[in-house]
């Protein structure tokens, strides 16, 4: 019979070889052919690094990113055999990564670019038709719980023009100008099997930070209005229906009534 815990001990420890030079693992690193496993792994988990965040590494460039995905792989081995989904950690591997303080927007793109495979890589489900919603009596309208796409994906950055760099990196068409630094927010949507992104204001997203958590369409349109009091709500609304980034759930805000 196979000891389970001791296989799990050798796995755990061959998987820690991969990534390190620890000296308790001195025997197995020995091995024959051990390094050449150990450089196809690292050398794997790069590319998939690479691959999963385009604009970050267009920002920087090949030779720097590689270096920094390097020194990530010894830090995060792939837990799911789905390489698409490796580098959940690594937005915030950037952001205490001391090579890029001088690039304080570097995580935010780098987290955009996690937001597209998340988008990608969403369940399917039924946007939200714009004529249902318009032909709610205004009590009801306000009433009515309407959540985000299971492919919605949005954030918001405070005081760093975040969505700008990582767009122009993104789709490779640099326009030489230098944006403007103020905060941004991106709105990442799915149409059909294509992922699709747009500027996003606060107030898009404090009202699908509200959607998201339940919230009635007229508590998310003061929630959005209290992120900008400018903010037009009828056409932000629209929008995001336009966009498809709402799901096609609607049900009347349920309140407990209290003595």
């Amino acid at each position: 019979m196979i000891d389970m815990s001791s296989l799990a001990g050798f796995q755990d420890g061959f998987a820690r070889a991969l990534a390190t030079q620890d000296r308790e693992l001195a025997v197995l690193t020995r091995q024959p052919g051990f390094s050449v496993y150990r450089n196809t792994v690292m050398k794997g988990c790069i590319d998939a690094l690479q691959a999963n965040f385009p604009a970050v590494a267009r920002l920087v460039g090949e030779p720097w990113f590689r270096d920094a995905a390097a020194v990530y792989v010894r830090q995060e081995l792939p837990r799911d055999p789905r390489l698409l989904f490796y580098g959940a950690g690594f937005p915030g591997f950037l952001d205490r990564f001391p090579p890029a303080a001088e690039l304080p927007y570097l995580s935010g793109v780098a987290w955009l670019d996690r937001l597209w495979i998340e988008c990608h890589a969403a369940s399917d489900d039924e946007a939200q038709d714009p004529a249902g919603l318009l032909a709610l009596a205004p009590a009801a309208l306000g009433a009515t719980i309407v959540r985000p796409r299971a492919s919605t994906r949005w954030k918001w950055f405070d005081a760093l023009p975040v969505y700008p760099i990582w767009r122009s990196n993104r789709e490779a068409a640099c326009s030489g100008e230098a944006p403007a630094w103020k905060g941004t927010g991106a709105l990442l949507f799915r149409c059909g099997a294509t992922v699709q992104w747009m500027e996003a204001g606060a107030a898009h997203c404090a009202f699908l930070d509200a959607c998201a958590a339940g919230c009635t369409l007229a508590e998310a349109a003061g929630a959005a209005l209290e992120a900008d009091t400018q903010a037009d709500i009828s056409q932000l609304i629209a929008a995001l229906l336009d966009a498809g980034a709402l799901a096609a759930r609607s049900q009347p805000h349920a309140r407990k009534e209290t003595s």
